[in-house]
């Protein structure tokens, strides 16, 4: 990874070809075999099924600002050309006061017209997110997502401030992620297609949560992007713009013409790998770490019942 995000340097996975296409499983380290199984879900849908019919032809991003100095946000913010920027906040090691110096200088680069909206990975409590989300409303803030780490929190938050909640956490990681209507907890439902087991399940996630969708990336490459694109393109309102431009965290990809954003969105369409791109990650087939690899889709695909 270009730079440290959500406290990854370095981002990992497998790709699956199928008759459909190709699919990426590429769960986060501290994943166990059950929320794997989502992920691979999704891997083999793509492979094997393919996605919907899109409703439209390009998704409108945001710009992801990592937990980077004021003067490396302003550049991200105005090298994207995006009218909106996605900002982290939280980051462990760092204090309030680098957060709210991040937002400005985004602000300042996105211009008064341009949305900005923060992401704390639920690191806050509420009466920290309430507070905080106060001083940083001064910038004119569109949402925040998960500040806070479970629904009730989140639900608290809404009650006591004023900016939107979005949650992220709260459903891709949730036993039951239509909890969050229920609960009352945000106003906004972030959506990503690897965590929710496929655009298919994805889509009736978001349809039975009755929230606006935000489709989120997980930080794949642009085969695991692709899968982000076709659920944003077959969603039947798309009133926010997506997390999906994300490729430019990554300082290398393995398709030869990128998912990368132009003018603030994305194309839809489904990149195939590129044969001199996927040689320059290629692991070791029989090294340590491609066999650990080996064992957690086999420990996936047991939970979720595919002997093949």
């Amino acid at each position: 990874m270009r730079v440290r995000f959500r406290g990854q340097t370095r981002r990992e996975g497998v790709l699956i070809e199928g008759p459909a296409g190709w699919g990426e499983f590429s769960p986060f380290p501290e994943y166990g075999p059950r929320e794997c199984a989502r992920w691979l879900a999704s891997a083999l849908e793509a492979a094997d099924r393919g996605w919907p019919a899109p409703v439209r032809a390009s998704v409108p991003v945001n710009v992801t600002v990592p937990a980077v100095s004021p003067e490396k946000a302003h550049e991200i913010v105005r090298r994207s050309r995006c009218g909106t920027a996605k900002v982290k906040v939280a980051e462990r090691g760092q204090g309030f006061a680098e957060d709210v110096a991040r937002v400005e200088a985004v602000r300042d680069a996105i211009g008064p017209a341009g949305r900005v909206r923060v992401d704390a990975n639920g690191a806050w409590t509420p009466d920290e997110a309430v507070a905080r989300l106060k001083e940083l409303n001064r910038f004119t803030l569109e949402y925040a997502e998960q500040p806070c780490a479970t629904l009730d929190e989140l639900a608290e938050v809404r009650r006591r401030s004023d900016v939107p909640v979005a949650a992220d956490e709260s459903i891709r990681r949730a036993e039951d992620p239509l909890k969050v209507r229920a609960s009352g907890a945000a106003d906004i439902a972030v959506i990503k297609v690897q965590p929710l087991g496929g655009v298919r399940n994805a889509l009736r996630v978001a349809e039975a949560c009755g929230l606006p969708a935000v489709v989120s990336s997980a930080v794949e490459t642009s085969v695991g992007l692709a899968a982000g694109v076709a659920l944003a393109a077959a969603l039947p309102a798309l009133p926010y713009a997506c997390g999906l431009g994300t490729a430019s965290l990554l300082d290398g990809d393995v398709v030869a013409a990128p998912l990368t954003e132009e003018e603030g969105a994305l194309a839809v369409r489904r990149p195939e790998p590129d044969a001199a791109a996927l040689g320059a990650f290629e692991l070791d087939p029989g090294g340590p770490d491609a066999r650990a690899w080996l064992d957690r889709l086999r420990a996936a695909a047991e939970h979720l019942g595919v002997t093949r």
